[in-house]
């Protein structure tokens, strides 16, 4: 049988898929509703989209849970009523109710304007259609912290008209996974498609530092939920269809 103590690296990237895959999937189901509740909607406003985010963006956002923000971000043109517009929702202890909305400069013309679609959390939904993890990365916009954002597309009439996602602190994703990580038979290091480090058991790997070599890079983009041995020991498997590579070994 085997205990908590001796998982292996298969049983260790199964329990971290299940810990990702419970927020992707709670993220679909937001998508999935935009979707249903725009597909009739005459013209699409803030007005109509923002009560929609908040119902489902606050409660979950709300205490120390492992999403720190959750919302939608329209495509700069797409609503009648806002060229450039962020519904998103932030957990915070430092008002009465523990949410806060995210204040944002929606003039381009204004010096501090972000255009959040250079950003790889809207680039990448928006190339390919499907969600994505960005991070671990400094989040100047909402947290000033490690963070994950995972986003993916809204769709009507065939068009993405904005992204719907949540942000995780990496400290707070760090007290479930790394336990997750130490009880497998090896070091063990989560890592991002580009090699970069969400959590570890090697306190020398810190979270947003970059794992380096040919052979990892290749191994982690190349992700299969079939160990990948490299020269030294390590190996590289997939966690399910998160795009987070479990390397394990030296």
């Amino acid at each position: 049988m085997t205990t908590l103590a001796t998982r292996s690296p298969a049983d260790v990237a199964i329990r971290v898929a299940a810990t990702i895959d419970g927020i992707f999937a709670m993220i679909d189901g937001w998508r999935d509703l935009l979707e249903e509740q725009l597909a009739s909607a005459h013209a699409l406003t803030a007005q109509t989209i923002d009560p929609l985010v908040e119902a489902f963006a606050v409660p979950v956002v709300s205490g120390e849970t492992l999403l720190t923000g959750a919302g939608f971000v329209a495509a700069p043109g797409v609503l009648t009523d806002a060229e450039w517009h962020l519904a998103w929702w932030l957990g915070t202890t430092g008002s009465a109710h523990g949410v806060r909305r995210l204040a944002t400069i929606d003039d381009p013309t204004h010096e501090q304007f972000r255009d959040y679609t250079a950003l790889e959390w809207w680039r990448v939904p928006q190339a390919t259609g499907t969600r994505h993890l960005t991070g671990p990365y400094v989040d100047y916009v909402c947290t000033d912290d490690y963070t994950v954002t995972i986003t993916t597309p809204v769709v009507r009439d065939g068009a993405m008209i904005g992204v719907v996602g949540a942000d995780a602190l990496v400290d707070r994703l760090e007290r479930v996974l790394l336990p997750v990580l130490r009880a497998g038979e090896m070091p063990a290091t989560l890592v991002n498609a580009s090699g970069r480090v969400v959590t570890s058991t090697d306190a020398r790997r810190e979270p947003g530092s970059m794992l380096r070599g040919d052979d990892l890079t290749v191994a982690v983009r190349a992700l299969s939920p079939t160990p990948v041995r490299l020269p030294g020991g390590t190996s590289v498997l997939a966690c399910g269809d998160t795009s987070l590579a479990l390397v394990v070994g030296s």
